[in-house]
């Protein structure tokens, strides 16, 4: 998770806070914790009766909210004013006239959702000055996968790489539907300490036949029938199998069978050294077999010149079509 965001959250918890927080950006779900944690924690609940105050941007101007801002706390070290989407406000940049000099006994949470406030106004640089400023960035759709298992390594609930991918490319990048369809799992199953296709399958509705993980191994093992259909089904559904994701899965899949060759294809040490077990430790045997070095090498250039051509480099095609050339060159290639 963001650091900066981590520290938000402890700030509050060590009960260090400063005046003013400005938090912006196109990812809401980052936002949605920061101020649910401090409607939960800056004030105790006797505290809330009189001293919480929770604003909406849509129904109020900046007087309204510096006005608010301006009066004292009741039978409390503190008061907390919340202006919930603050990018509905017509006039969000005259909260600069409050932030030059803020209540010290108020705590000011500004959540402006779904874009960054303007950096060139004065409002971002007093917030940066006087108090926090935090911006709540959209990840890119290659980061999903890894940001799905860091969420689980940080609720001690296990999901690997191919569950990752399962739901990145089901899901989307929609932070906060995915943490829920996790969430459901552990709360059918709460003593699982691991996320499997088959939890996915029957709490998600996910089916691993179109999982992108997969798709390398249907290609290097020869396995064409179910390898036109998930071509097919991820050219139709284009959000299933991002183009960065589909050349990451493929580099994951051409370096294991790699480090098989290298192993010499033992069963055991393919084993300890690299965790390959039942059809995983079949799969790439059978397309070690298939792809030996010099073949390995030239798909490991077809990835190198289409990870350049999925970020625009001497190309314009769509994504599309660009799978579709990558599959076929590959295909070529192992034959």
């Amino acid at each position: 998770m963001n650091a900066d965001f981590k520290k938000i959250i402890q700030s509050v918890k060590d009960k260090k806070l400063a005046p003013i927080y400005l938090v912006d950006g196109e990812e809401p779900y980052y936002l949605d914790i920061i101020t649910q944690y401090f409607e939960d924690h800056v004030l105790s609940e006797a505290e809330k009766d009189f001293n919480l105050l929770v604003l909406y941007g849509k129904e109020v101007t900046s007087t309204e909210v510096i006005n608010t801002c301006q009066r004292f706390p009741m039978f409390a070290e503190r008061q907390l004013v919340i202006v919930k989407d603050a990018a509905q406000m017509k006039d969000v940049k005259e909260l600069a006239t409050y932030l030059e000099r803020p209540n010290p006994t108020t705590v000011l949470l500004i959540e402006h959702r779904f874009k960054k406030v303007d950096g060139k106004l004065k409002l971002v640089k007093l917030a940066k000055d006087k108090g926090v400023y935090f911006t709540s960035n959209k990840l890119k759709e290659d980061q999903i996968p890894d940001w799905i298992e860091q969420y689980g390594v940080e609720i001690g609930f296990h999901i690997g790489k191919q569950e990752a991918q399962l739901l990145a490319g089901n899901l989307g990048d929609d932070l906060q539907k995915i943490v829920n369809e996790i969430e459901k799992v552990r709360i059918n199953v709460p003593n699982e300490k691991q996320l499997t296709h088959q939890l996915i399958k029957q709490y998600i509705g996910i089916s691993r036949e179109y999982n992108l993980f997969d798709f390398p191994v249907m290609i290097s093992t020869r396995q064409k029938d179910k390898m036109y259909r998930m071509l097919s089904y991820f050219v139709t559904n284009a959000k299933a199998a991002p183009l960065p994701l589909v050349i990451g899965s493929f580099y994951s899949h051409f370096n294991t069978i790699y480090q098989v060759q290298y192993l010499g294809g033992r069963p055991k040490e393919l084993n300890s050294e690299l965790r390959l077990y039942g059809d995983r430790l079949n799969d790439a045997l059978t397309a070690s077999k298939n792809l030996h070095s010099p073949k390995l090498e030239m798909c490991f250039s077809i990835l190198a010149d289409y990870s350049a051509k999925a970020v625009g480099v001497q190309s314009n095609t769509n994504d599309r079509e660009l799978l579709k050339e990558l599959v076929a060159k590959l295909e070529l290639v192992i034959g």
